[in-house]
């Protein structure tokens, strides 16, 4: 079969699943890692030992491996999850323990003297996060945490073990049924650079906005 607009249309559908898979990995990691993140600068004990366990547990283990646990692993268990669920569980968990870690060490990178200042104006706990801490943490975490979400979308890919149909799935399918891998896979790798290249651009927009580098 020769390869036809039809098919360019199937890469770009498969896109949109791309992109909403790496939205609610984004997403639900972001709010699981800013807890953890916050754990792990915790002055009890017992809340940053369990952060870093958690941490260290995902970080050591292979994505593909947590998307078997989380598909075939709770399917046995009597928990049958469809595939985008099972995949954005697993991309969540992986993304959290990332961005936790990414986000613990841009929180810790903010001057002793700037807790210090925000103590002797009498500020709690959350006072200092919300109004000096995270502000000027954020300026920091802009860089990394941009390029963990490029990873993110890419790492999408993996989804298409548990019957997932995301980029690189449809170009797999496309190509057997057109044998012509090179023109294929050469226009996956064109949308994946299409979705991945305005992130950059906008990290650096953010960047300059923030004084980021200053």
């Amino acid at each position: 079969m020769q390869l036809n607009a039809n098919h360019f249309l199937y890469l770009l559908e498969a896109a949109r699943w791309t992109l909403l898979l790496s939205l609610i990995a984004f997403v639900g990691g972001s709010v699981v890692g800013l807890g953890l993140a916050l754990l792990r600068v915790s002055k009890i004990g017992v809340l940053r030992a369990l952060a870093s366990g958690y941490i260290q547990i995902i970080q050591g283990t292979p994505l593909l491996i947590v998307l078997f646990l989380s598909y075939f692993g709770l399917g046995i268990m009597g928990y049958k999850l469809v595939p985008i669920v099972a995949a954005g569980l697993s991309l969540t968990l992986y993304a959290a323990a990332f961005l936790g870690e990414i986000w613990r060490g841009c929180i810790e990178a903010v001057p002793r003297t700037q807790w210090e200042a925000s103590d002797c104006l009498g500020l709690n706990r959350f006072q200092q996060y919300a109004y000096v801490i995270l502000p000027q943490s954020v300026k920091l975490a802009i860089p990394p945490t941009v390029g963990f979400m490029v990873q993110i979308v890419k790492n999408t890919s993996l989804a298409s073990v548990i019957g997932f149909v995301e980029l690189a799935r449809a170009g797999q399918i496309v190509n057997n049924s057109t044998f012509e891998p090179f023109t294929i896979f050469t226009v996956v790798a064109a949308i994946y650079f299409a979705m991945c290249y305005p992130l950059s651009l906008a990290a650096r927009a953010l960047e300059r906005k923030a004084n980021a580098g200053r």
